[in-house]
């Protein structure tokens, strides 16, 4: 389960289930994914020397980190690797699953919203600063003066998807992971691109160019990596080339939902299909894009289809197009039927980075 907070649009995902209780397992750690620290089972009457024993080779506990247990015989799933990092940071009195000392964030709160490419490993977790864990292979304490609203995602006290985004941008150096994180989180909803550069102003983070790249493109309505480098690589090629509506909604007269091309321009009912082979593999994902095509069609919009190589090895080509349709657009004497709605084009705060 996933307790929302202040995001724009929570939305519930799949998740993984942990597995079941080894018979073994002290029935007041199940709610922990069958995990304890050590502090919690001296605490609960289990003897050092039973700990010991029943870590060892063979035995039916694991030793995850330290002084953090996996009490059954099976291997750990990502859930339960997500939480031990939890109960390794957290401080030992504390309940580990408040989320009051210890929160998971960065690529490894992010993996368990499913979002592609956050990495799961090192797990970052929050802790309150001043207090500074040691970190691990497998963890990474992330000691912070700010600390955040927290939620629960999938049993496991985690930083909301907003911050968990800045956190991850923070400490990533690749700046086409640091595009593909961020847009991918906020094409699935998790939250607002506003918020996301509220939190990434608040976090100092807009100084990076990568982190401001990421940011403007999210602000105009781009939501992939390859809309960014289409986005990047038309303006590029032809600065004055009119700037287009990025996914925005179009919908016929009736009210009916048309499409979401990747690129549009309204005033000249010209359209931009970033077609991608990786998916159309196969001939129903092919014939899905070809009828989303007639669809725009019929209803007067000009549609100009280009893969991402074409758009990165042939610009000229694919901007020269363009400008061909988006001129035969402006004197056509019927305008499109369709309308674009509820689309906003966010601008991006004009002035030098904070």
């Amino acid at each position: 389960m996933i307790t929302p907070t202040a995001d724009r649009r929570p939305r519930a995902r799949p998740r993984a289930h942990a597995a079941p209780p080894s018979p073994t397992t002290p029935a007041p750690f199940r709610r922990q994914l069958n995990l304890a620290t050590r502090h919690q089972l001296t605490a609960s009457g289990v003897p050092d020397g039973t700990v010991t024993s029943r870590t060892r080779p063979g035995g039916p506990w694991q030793r995850l980190l330290p002084r953090v247990y996996l009490l059954q015989t099976g291997p750990p799933d990502h859930r339960q690797r997500a939480l031990a990092a939890v109960l390794y940071a957290a401080e030992p009195a504390a309940d580990p699953l408040s989320g009051a000392t210890a929160a998971l964030t960065g690529g490894a709160s992010l993996a368990l919203l499913g979002i592609p490419h956050a990495p799961r490993t090192p797990a970052e977790v929050l802790v309150r600063a001043p207090r500074r864990p040691s970190g691990t292979a497998e963890v990474r304490p992330v000691p912070t003066a700010r600390w955040p609203q927290t939620i629960t995602v999938a049993g496991i006290p985690s930083t909301r998807p907003v911050r968990a985004a800045a956190d991850f941008a923070s400490r990533t150096a690749d700046p086409d992971r640091v595009r593909a994180v961020l847009a991918h989180v906020v094409q699935s909803g998790w939250c607002h691109p506003q918020d996301l550069y509220a939190e990434l102003r608040a976090a100092r983070l807009l100084r990076r160019p990568a982190v401001r790249a990421a940011a403007a493109e999210l602000l105009a309505g781009v939501r992939s990596p390859a809309e960014a480098r289409a986005r990047e690589s038309l303006t590029a090629t032809d600065p004055d080339l009119p700037a287009p509506l990025w996914n925005a909604r179009l919908y016929t007269p009736d009210g009916a939902f048309l499409a979401s091309p990747d690129a549009y321009w309204p005033d000249e009912g010209v359209a931009l299909e970033i077609d991608s082979a990786e998916y159309h593999y196969t001939r129903d994902a092919w014939q899905a894009t070809l009828r989303r095509r007639l669809r725009l069609e019929s209803h007067g919009i000009l549609v100009i289809s280009a893969t991402p190589s074409m758009i990165r090895d042939t610009p000229h080509e694919v901007t020269r197009a363009l400008r061909t349709l988006l001129a035969v657009a402006s004197t056509r004497p019927a305008p499109p039927t369709a309308t674009a709605r509820g689309h906003q084009q966010l601008e991006f705060p004009l002035g030098p980075a904070p």
